[in-house]
């Protein structure tokens, strides 16, 4: 289901950095993403940071869009493509989405990799693969949940599921929303897309990031994520139930109208 864009040389990329409370890293995140081939915008979604995040990404050239308070990043990534899709050119093709994270700081414009594949119309959705923080705590149980979940509803299985870096076109975009609230964004639109046909791969980047620890805000944080993707996963196995039920009543309605009709026939004549 690759979109057909046109002109390669005339697609340009934006890059939309959902951020709270990053005002250490933001700025190096945001000059970064700048120097990625083919991005002429770098938008900023300020997710009711309580420091100074917006005025420090303003300051280093990002475009910067602000909640006023914390509504999670599917909705700060809602936010950005849409803010996006308005800065769209109606002559242009839309600019393909590259999500990053506002604390990748340099290793941002590694990133980079994950537009070709997409670029080239060889994938709708590409996916980072990154190196294992040192810091990284957990025994990779929400990562298990998600990999198990994405084989059995798309048979594809990929190898990290919950990165949150990832390219994609408008297409793929719009046909993934409404997205998976909180940490089961990924999944959430990982399942949508590849189940919808859309084609999807994993690309290596060398990124470095902030991992979560084994203290106690460490587990809080992977125990959050893992209500959060088994809710995204559930949501989907019960729409797909009833999606199949739909499909198995909507027959039998047309059969029993047909029969209807013939039936109202027979005694008009």
């Amino acid at each position: 289901m690759t979109a057909q864009r046109g002109d390669r040389s005339e697609q340009r990329v934006a890059v939309i950095i959902p951020a709270k409370d990053e005002a250490g890293m933001i700025a190096t995140t945001v000059r970064a993403a700048r120097a990625i081939p083919h991005v002429d915008l770098v938008l900023v979604v300020d997710d009711g940071s309580e420091d100074k995040t917006q005025d420090i990404a303003r300051e280093a050239g990002a475009v910067v869009v602000r909640h006023s308070h914390n509504r999670g990043k599917a909705a700060a990534m809602e936010t950005g493509a849409a803010v996006v899709e308005m800065r769209d050119a109606p002559d242009r093709p839309p600019r393909l989405l590259l999500f990053i994270d506002g604390d990748l700081g340099e290793s941002a414009v590694n990133t980079a990799p994950l537009v070709t594949p997409v670029l080239e119309q060889k994938a709708d959705l590409s996916i980072a693969v990154i190196p294992r923080p040192a810091s990284a705590g957990g025994h990779g149980f929400v990562i298990s949940l998600a990999r198990k979940a994405i084989r059995q509803s798309t048979g594809w299985t990929p190898r990290q599921p919950l990165s949150g870096t990832r390219c994609l076109t408008r297409e793929a975009f719009e046909a993934a929303t409404p997205l998976a609230h909180g940490w089961g964004v990924e999944t959430g639109m990982t399942m949508d897309l590849v189940g919808k046909g859309f084609v999807a791969v994993e690309v290596p980047c060398d990124l470095t990031h902030r991992g979560s620890g084994n203290d106690l805000r460490g587990q809080l944080h992977r125990a959050a994520q893992y209500r959060d993707v088994l809710l995204a996963i559930n949501a989907r196995r019960v729409r797909d139930v009833v999606d199949g039920v739909r499909e198995r009543v909507a027959p039998r309605r047309s059969d029993q109208g047909k029969k209807h009709g013939k039936q109202q026939g027979k005694k008009q004549g």
